[in-house]
């Protein structure tokens, strides 16, 4: 039981970390660059981040969900639902937006590709907010909260 609460927080903080760094760091450090450059790295950026995040959250929500069933308490469950709910998320509300800004024959410097790219970094946030929640559930339990 305790490898998995390890592994649930893990692969969690990992996650909300990438997410927040993204949103912080990344993300504005590009929109700072004129469009087209954005547009460009974001797609790379996007696509490697991508199975690692993914992966990640998988984990953090399977790993929570065991530990429940394990009779560890229902915050685990709610911290494994928060995790688990930004790969949902992702596919129903931020995959149109990658899915625009991906499409073959997109003029990169567009206003309206400018204004994807931030719509994709509002979108993200919601992504960083769910982990951040998780992980703050999921350290407390750890500490005996």
């Amino acid at each position: 039981m305790h490898t998995l609460q390890f592994l649930a927080t893990l692969s969690t903080c990992l996650f909300a970390g990438a997410a927040v760094y993204i949103n912080l760091v990344e993300h504005p450090a590009r929109m700072g660059c004129d469009t087209k450059t954005a547009a460009t790295v974001w797609a790379p950026s996007y696509e490697r981040a991508t199975l690692m995040q993914a992966s990640l959250a998988i984990v953090g929500l399977f790993a929570g969900v065991t530990v429940w069933l394990l009779g560890g308490g229902a915050m685990w469950l709610i911290g494994a639902l928060f995790i688990g709910a930004v790969v949902p998320f992702t596919f129903i509300v931020i995959m149109p937006t990658n899915n625009e800004l991906l499409a073959p024959g997109r003029d990169l410097s567009t206003t309206e590709t400018r204004g994807l790219l931030e719509k994709w970094g509002k979108l993200h946030g919601v992504r960083s907010a769910l982990s951040l929640i998780a992980s703050v559930i999921y350290v407390a339990l750890l500490n005996g909260a």
